[in-house]
This record gives C-alpha cells, sequence and structure tokens, in this order.
C-alpha cells in the first residue's frame, strides 16, 4: 500500500483527511500534515519528513498538496527532489487535490505503485471539476433527488 500525506495551508488537511475518513473509513499509512499562520517553512519541510518515513509503508507514497506553488507543495517537492529516501519515482508530489482525488486515489492504493497513482490521480482531480450544467448536458436529464455519499 502507497503511503499518503496530505498537506496544505490553514487545516486544509486535516479537514480533507476527516472528510475522506467520513466517507470511506479510517485510512491506514495515511497522515494529514497543516500549514497553520505561524508555522515556518522549515518546520512544516520536517513535519512532512516525519510523517513521510511513518507513511511508507514499503512502496513509496504521494504527498497531495492544495496549491501550486505554495509553501506546502514547494517543500513536497524539495523533499521528493532532494531526500535520498524520499527521491522520485519513490515519492510524488501531486498539487490541486480535490476531494474526487483523495476518496478514489485512497480506495485504489493498494493496487499500484507511485507513477500509477501520479497518473491516475491527475484524471479523478479533473473529472471531479464539473458543473451541474455540464453533468445535465452529458446526461440530458436531471439528476436524481437523493441522497449523496
Amino acid at each position: 500500500m502507497l503511503g499518503i500525506v496530505i498537506t496544505g495551508h490553514g487545516t486544509f488537511a486535516s479537514g480533507l483527511l476527516q472528510a475522506v475518513e467520513q466517507i470511506i473509513g479510517k485510512q491506514p499509512g495515511c497522515i494529514a500534515v497543516d500549514f497553520p499562520d505561524g508555522m515556518t517553512t522549515e518546520q512544516l519541510y520536517q513535519a512532512l519528513y516525519i510523517a513521510s518515513k511513518v507513511c511508507d509503508l514499503g512502496k513509496g507514497g504521494v504527498f497531495l498538496t492544495d496549491l501550486l506553488g505554495g509553501s506546502p507543495f514547494r517543500q513536497a517537492a524539495q523533499l521528493a527532489l532532494t531526500h535520498p529516501q524520499l527521491v522520485y519515482p519513490h515519492w510524488q508530489v501531486i498539487t490541486g487535490t480535490n476531494m474526487q482525488l483523495a476518496v478514489e486515489m485512497m480506495i485504489m492504493r493498494d493496487e499500484m505503485n507511485t507513477i500509477e497513482f501520479r497518473d491516475r490521480a491527475l484524471e479523478c482531480g479533473r473529472r471531479g471539476l464539473t458543473s451541474l450544467w455540464h453533468e445535465q448536458q452529458q446526461s440530458k436529464q436531471a439528476l436524481p433527488d437523493v441522497d449523496g455519499i
């Protein structure tokens, strides 16, 4: 199973992990690392490094980050590019993480390596970004009135 470290500004990471676990249950090998106001980038780097070591169950892992170019992305990228235990392709960095991507990829992570995960995650994230109008155009009917996930 691939390890997952979710990180982002404020409480994005812990909030996303909590929401994912509400839908699909507790996730082993997955840790949220928040970047609250007042935390330095060096502290974030150290927290990401420790989380990656804890999450790596032997197959490597993925950093799921919130914003391209933001400090969580940059620190995860720095780790993945320079740290011997985390270097590509053993660890991947995904940015622009959304709920669709997180839920689907948590379910499928047992079956793939980090490169397969990376490529599939981008597809999931794009599929999860849509609008009601676009969905209606594809189905040519109104969405049913049922409870969601």
